[in-house]
């Protein structure tokens, strides 16, 4: 007798759960262990329940002395769509409750060997069913629902099956779904990706600054609960790199909360990661937005001195000026940014008139030498003239604009329409027009300059006396650089540095390193200029054993990094010496790309030396990488015209023609009684 059926059950439709299609192809990409029934945003209860009462019938209608295999395979087939019902009522569960803006708790569990639903029970079943421990889970299948929920991020319907899915399948707790998940979660609902983030098995550093960016980035004012969860991260013993600070940071100045931001800024340092181009350029924009300017520029500095400066550093301390009302400083900081930055000092320009601000003598200062270092002499020298009022500032920028920008002549020229116009003049006018002097070789006028500055007691100033031992020495009167060096008193390094550099320029070595002995011995610290005017004196003597001697000292001795000068210098003073083996391991060896200085001292003692093969292989790989410098060109030229190699010679010239490149034509300068005149050659 055919067993009365028991009453069905409706099926559960979520129609708000997400878009058929979209759930359509999401379960034709999942494809596999029922995972088409799992994403169905309305499965069918009804057919499942056929299948039962067929396999049941077929059951009936069998003898069941032969056919046991039969029946088996028929309860093995109910087996498997009761599973696929199980697993799609539980989806649809979910989505009915996230639909009610309600999230089950199962979710947030971690997935056990055998989950146990007893809510979800079979309709043909007194008793609850027990989900069938998932298959092994493979990296390709997390990998796959990574991508799934990459592409569902920022909605909540769509990536809540995603989810459900991977409970049911068992890899809800890996490490990477899990912040992918947590990453997909936390731009559309805060609250949801902070339950995904307390059940997470395992957190990272990625899953806290995740979460601490979704904070900081979202509508609602969450900067207090940024630094909460910041101190809930120290607290529990995850180390920070170098993308929690520049989260971290901005929230300490939205909040308000200066004592934390230098405590952020102490456990920076504590972690090495102060150094950080990203952590120091959000230091800097905490500080100014502080208004700590004094901090910040400390910060800035430190920056410069290891390499850690970026654009982004240098635009957050000129925005920290102008939000603090520093518009002088923010100007002379696009000057010192270079001439890319020009349209920017510009519009910086712009704005301080619009302000009504362009009558600051301070700051109309400012915008000359941020033109002037912009090489816009033009427009600085407009500025300069149009002024109502001129400080004795206006005028040393003017000047020392000149002389920064190769314009000697008018340096001095300037200097003279200082002292025409009776405007006065300090040792900073004078520093000016004497490197000035030094650049153009005006001995005469620096003599001139040197008896004014003594007349007026100014002499005696350090830095004078340091520019005027550098202005002789390059005008050829070692001993009157001599003698100013010997009258100065308290001598620093740079006058030191000087005297020694003048020494080795002018072929004097033993006395650059009898100086730089006695300077050792007054206690005197040299530092990477000294080191390079010593090295520069032992490769024109020939001492390479002392060369070598002095330039191990500077990491041994002194814990200085040599630069790339210094391994020029090395490179040189071995190519002298015929040393070419030695000199090339050198400059394989250096920790830094050797620069065109560097190869060309290599190439210039393989000429000297008449080693055209070690040259030619260098070259070889020199124009191979796409080197454009054009000494590489002209020396291999010349050695293959040296070689009696013609051929090679033109054709060296040739590839120099085809690429447009020129030597820099040398000039000299001609001094006659009423004029200095320039001979190119």
């Amino acid at each position: 007798m055919a067993e009365k059926m028991k009453p069905r059950r409706s099926p559960i439709r979520p129609a708000a759960l997400v878009d058929p299609e979209a759930c359509a192809r999401l379960a034709d990409s999942a494809g596999r262990d029922g995972a088409a029934y799992a994403l169905d945003p309305a499965p069918q209860v009804s057919s499942r329940q056929r299948c039962i009462s067929a396999a049941r019938a077929r059951t009936r209608s069998t003898s069941a002395s032969g056919n046991r295999a039969r029946i088996a395979a028929s309860r093995k087939s109910a087996a498997a769509s009761l599973r696929r019902s199980s697993a799609a009522t539980a989806a649809c569960h979910v989505g009915r409750l996230a639909s009610a803006g309600r999230f089950p708790s199962h979710i947030f569990q971690s997935p056990t060997p055998w989950v146990s639903h007893s809510n979800l029970r079979c309709p043909d079943a007194e008793m609850p069913y027990l989900l069938p421990p998932p298959p092994p889970t493979s990296t390709a299948v997390v990998h796959h629902y990574t991508r799934l929920l990459a592409a569902a991020a920022g909605s909540l319907h769509a990536f809540l099956p995603i989810h459900a899915r991977a409970v049911v399948r068992g890899f809800s707790g890996n490490p990477a779904f899990a912040t992918s998940l947590l990453a997909a979660a936390a731009p559309a609902s805060l609250a949801y990706a902070r339950r995904v983030f307390d059940t997470a098995p395992s957190r990272d550093a990625y899953m806290w600054n995740t979460l601490l960016r979704a904070h900081a980035h979202s509508h609602a004012s969450h900067a207090a609960d940024t630094l909460a969860l910041y101190k809930r991260m120290r607290a529990v013993g995850i180390a920070p790199d170098h993308y929690t600070y520049p989260i971290v940071l901005p929230a300490c100045a939205a909040a308000r909360a200066p004592r934390l931001g230098r405590s952020a800024h102490g456990d920076a340092v504590r972690f090495a990661l102060a150094g950080d181009g990203f952590v120091r350029s959000a230091l800097i924009a905490m500080y100014c937005q502080e208004g700590e300017v004094a901090d910040a520029e400390r910060v800035f500095v430190e920056s410069g001195g290891d390499g850690s400066r970026t654009i982004v550093s240098w635009t957050a301390m000129v925005a920290g000026y102008v939000q603090n009302c520093f518009f002088g400083e923010a100007v002379a900081m696009f000057g010192a940014m270079g001439p890319e930055w020009l349209a920017a000092g510009e519009m910086v320009h712009g704005f301080v008139v619009k302000l009504g601000f362009d009558a600051n003598v301070p700051l109309v200062n400012a915008l000359i030498a941020m033109y002037g270092k912009c090489g816009s002499i033009a427009m600085a020298k407009a500025l300069f003239e149009g002024m109502a009022a001129r400080s004795l500032v206006s005028w040393n920028t003017m000047v020392a604009m000149y002389e920064q920008c190769g314009n000697a002549v008018q340096a001095i020229k300037f200097f003279r329409r200082m002292l025409t116009e009776k405007v006065g003049f300090d040792c900073v006018t004078l520093v000016s027009v004497l490197s000035a002097c030094a650049r153009s070789g005006a001995l005469q006028t620096g003599k001139w300059v040197h008896e004014f500055a003594r007349s007026h007691g100014l002499n005696t100033d350090a830095r004078i006396g340091n520019v005027l031992v550098d202005m002789y020495a390059k005008c050829g009167e070692i001993g009157y650089a001599r003698e100013v060096f010997d009258c100065l008193h308290g001598r620093s390094v740079v006058s030191w540095s000087a005297m020694i550099s003048a020494y080795a320029n002018h072929g004097e070595p033993e006395e650059a390193l009898k100086l730089f002995s006695l300077m050792k011995c007054e206690g005197v610290r040299p530092n990477s200029f000294t080191f390079t005017a010593v090295l520069v004196a032992c490769g024109h003597s020939g001492l390479v054993d002392e060369g070598l001697k002095h330039f191990n000292s500077i990491l041994t001795e002194y814990q200085m990094s040599p630069t790339l000068e210094h391994y020029a210098c090395m490179v040189d003073m071995l190519g002298r010496a015929g040393r070419l083996a030695e000199a090339y391991e050198i400059v394989r060896g250096m920790p830094m790309w050797p620069d065109k200085c560097v190869w060309g001292a290599f190439l210039g003692g393989c000429r000297l030396h008449s080693n055209l093969d070690l040259a030619e292989f260098v070259a070889k790989d020199l124009l191979q990488s796409g080197s454009n410098d054009v000494t590489f060109y002209v020396l291999m030229s010349n050695m293959y015209f040296e070689a009696g190699m013609l051929e090679d010679a033109e054709r060296m010239r040739r590839a120099m023609k085809e690429m447009e490149l020129k030597k820099t034509a040398g000039h000299s300068l001609v001094c006659t009684n009423r004029e200095r005149r320039s001979l190119m050659r």
